[in-house]
């Protein structure tokens, strides 16, 4: 467990909260850990019905935290936190809302794809900038996004590496609401609220035949995955990484 993610409960509503603020939620290997035991736990749990994923105020998530990317990339190994927990997002069986505010990279955009509803503020920005680190999409962002965005849209995304406004993103489908700061919580537990009052086995249903089967999912994100540990092997990457950083410290 880390501090880094809060677990509440708001009656059959189970929120988990990043709170890592002063590193803008950038996901660490504990992080991650905490999250999908979360989800595990809270899909084997009949009295939780809907999880909700929130950030901090201008922070839903900076991504993946480079210093463990770096620990892959020159050789200090990794463990299984971020496949585990892409698994369970995947294979969630209960509903899945998020509210997202300000920063929302990498994985801070790709989990939303897995999302039943995601409210946003105006201030907010969806960005993948794997490319640019000389790495590729995950979290079966290369599948999804393109039935969502269409090819032209899904490469400007995770190819290009262009930033998404909220209001842009909402005319794209890609979220489903625009909200106020001072409302994105309240937004996010009403729906959550009323979704957790649906018939549950009617709302699982409808939901399973709206995804379709996850065989196709699950197989993109371990082709993804593939790919993405031998970029972290390639000179490309490390050199990209390691640019990336110093450019961080210089500021």
């Amino acid at each position: 467990m880390t501090d880094h993610i809060l677990i509440e409960r708001h009656g059959a509503v189970q929120i988990i909260r990043m709170n890592r603020s002063e590193k803008k939620n950038a996901l660490t290997r504990a992080m991650y850990a905490t999250m999908s035991a979360a989800l595990t736990e809270g899909d084997a749990d009949p009295s939780i019905r809907v999880h909700v994923f929130l950030g901090v105020p201008g922070a839903f998530s900076a991504g993946n935290d480079l210093t463990d990317f770096l620990a892959v990339a020159t050789g200090a190994g990794g463990g299984n936190e971020v496949w585990d927990f892409l698994m369970a997002l995947a294979n969630s069986q209960k509903p899945i809302v998020s509210g997202v505010d300000g920063i929302a990279v990498g994985i801070g955009t790709t989990l939303n794809l897995h999302c039943d509803l995601t409210f946003a503020t105006p201030r907010t920005v969806f960005r993948t900038p794997f490319v640019d680190l000389g790495l590729v999409p995950e979290a079966g962002s290369s599948l999804l996004a393109p039935q969502i965005l269409g090819l032209q849209g899904a490469f400007a995304l995770l190819g290009l590496g262009e930033g998404i406004s909220a209001e842009r993103a909402v005319r794209a489908g890609l979220i489903y609401d625009v909200v106020e700061e001072d409302g994105l919580e309240g937004a996010v537990l009403a729906a959550a609220e009323d979704i957790a009052a649906k018939p549950p086995e009617a709302l699982k249903i409808a939901r399973d035949l709206m995804r379709g089967p996850r065989d196709g999912l699950v197989a993109r994100i371990r082709e993804e995955a593939e790919h993405f540990r031998e970029r972290l092997q390639s000179d490309e990457a490390r050199a990209a990484l390691v640019a990336f950083m110093n450019r961080k410290k210089a500021r």
